[in-house]
């Protein structure tokens, strides 16, 4: 029995190692199977791996030898290339942008002085111009004065009417009696009346005092007991400067009764200097143009410097619509003896018509192209002289060539019948004449009693 227990304890015991050997080799034998499960999978995914790669290999290979054939590698080079350059370019304008901020950062504008100083002279240095340009029309427009001309004008089937036209002057200097204004002799020819308008809008009736048709100038006065205390305080008198000392370039500007519409300022520059100018009557002056705009109205105001000092007489005389940016104003230089003489003149007023004096004669311009023509004086040549009349008393000849009256010069007969409207019959005035002779042309003063214009 215990050999038998033995048996049976052994048998027990192969029993369990023949079971744990199953057991082990069953395990191992799942695992060997689920491994082979595994490998065919790893592979497969490995090679269909190797096939994309093999595939895109060939793939770019094929296109880019289509591309080598078709050039286009050759154009992306270089489209490569422009974008490095493009590039390259962008980065050192970066880097000079840069180092010129720097350069601004570092070394600012140098003005002496304090801080407070430096910031104002910069700004005054901006705003110059302007303010320049300001303060003269301030200190200017007192002085500028606008001027209407009232006048009869006939039309073509010798109907009359009554017209104005406008103009502007400068205050030039009074005396006990009298202010004295500048202005182109154009402005106040032909005229029934002159009316001035001061800054503060105030009007007083002008008088004639002195007139230069040939440099285009006249002066006009206004009685100062007919100016209100009030507008005497507004007004003021001009500064006349030194045109010759202008160059061309410097600014330049201009104030004056634009088209009749009251005061108005432009600026410009000096344009040109001592500009050689004919005028309709066939006169030359030399004159000063600028860019500053003169219009119709701006004639006989003032052209300004900027220290406010007047420079010139504007005149629209010669203006072109069809031209822009000329205009021309006469050089204060060569106007100022010429006004200086005006002034002394004495002031005239119009005669009742039945009071107005008759020369005697009836005569013709001689213009500058009839002058260069046949050798002659500028004035009017005497075509005929009138029985009985002062023109015959005094000695006056047919040929006569008249070129002043009353100490005025005379280049046309509407000048002369003009200045004869302020003289009363029986006057006795000095009458300038060139008279020819076996030495050419000589002068001649003779004195005439002026007759009746009814005569």
């Amino acid at each position: 029995m215990k050999g038998m227990v033995v048996d049976m304890d052994e048998m027990e015991n192969r029993k369990q190692y023949v079971n744990m050997e199953q057991y082990n080799n069953a395990y191992l034998v799942g695992r060997k199977v689920k491994s082979k499960k595994q490998h065919p999978v790893l592979r497969q995914v490995l090679f269909r791996c190797l096939q994309g790669l093999l595939f895109g290999v060939f793939a770019g290979f094929g296109i880019y030898m289509i591309l080598v054939f078709s050039g286009v590698t050759g154009r992306l080079a270089k489209v490569e290339n422009v974008s490095q350059e493009l590039e390259h370019v962008k980065k050192d304008i970066l880097v000079e942008v840069e180092r010129n901020q720097v350069a601004q950062d570092s070394e600012p504008i140098k003005i002496e002085g304090t801080k407070e100083e430096t910031e104002i002279q910069q700004m005054e240095t901006v705003t110059a111009v302007v303010s320049d340009v300001t303060e003269v029309v301030k200190s200017a427009m007192p002085c500028v004065v606008s001027i209407t001309n009232f006048y009869t004008a006939m039309d073509w089937y010798g109907d009359e009417s009554e017209e104005e036209a406008s103009g502007s002057g400068i205050i030039v200097g009074e005396n006990e009696d009298e202010l004295l204004i500048v202005t182109n002799y154009h402005v106040i020819e032909e005229n029934d009346q002159l009316s001035v308008q001061f800054i503060d809008d105030s009007e007083v009736i002008a008088y004639v005092k002195g007139t230069d048709s040939e440099h285009d100038l006249a002066v006009i006065a206004v009685l100062l007991v007919d100016i209100e205390e009030a507008t005497k305080q507004r007004i003021a008198i001009a500064t006349l400067g030194n045109s010759d000392a202008l160059q061309v370039g410097e600014p330049a500007i201009a104030i004056g009764n634009s088209l009749g519409y009251g005061q108005s300022v432009t600026t410009g520059v000096i344009s040109a200097l001592n500009r050689e100018i004919e005028f309709d009557d066939n006169t030359t002056s030399f004159l000063i143009q600028t860019d500053a705009a003169i219009n119709p109205g701006n004639s006989g105001g003032a052209l300004l410097n900027v220290k406010g000092e007047v420079i010139g007489i504007n005149s629209s005389k010669i203006a072109d619509y069809l031209i822009e940016g000329m205009g021309y104003a006469i050089p204060i230089t060569t106007a100022k003896p010429i006004i200086e003489e005006l002034m002394l003149r004495e002031t005239r007023q119009k005669v009742a018509e039945s009071e107005k004096a008759f020369l005697g004669i009836s005569g013709t311009d001689v213009t500058e192209e009839v002058s260069m023509t046949y050798n002659l004086p500028l004035g009017v040549y005497v075509a005929d002289i009138v029985a009985d009349t002062g023109a015959e008393a005094a000695g006056l000849q047919q040929g006569d060539i008249i070129v002043a009256f009353d100490g005025e010069n005379i280049t046309h007969m509407t000048q002369l019948q003009e200045l004869l409207e302020y003289y009363a019959a029986g006057t006795s005035v000095e009458v300038t004449i060139m008279r020819q002779s076996d030495m050419g042309y000589q002068e001649k003063v003779i004195t005439v009693t002026l007759g009746y214009r009814t005569e």
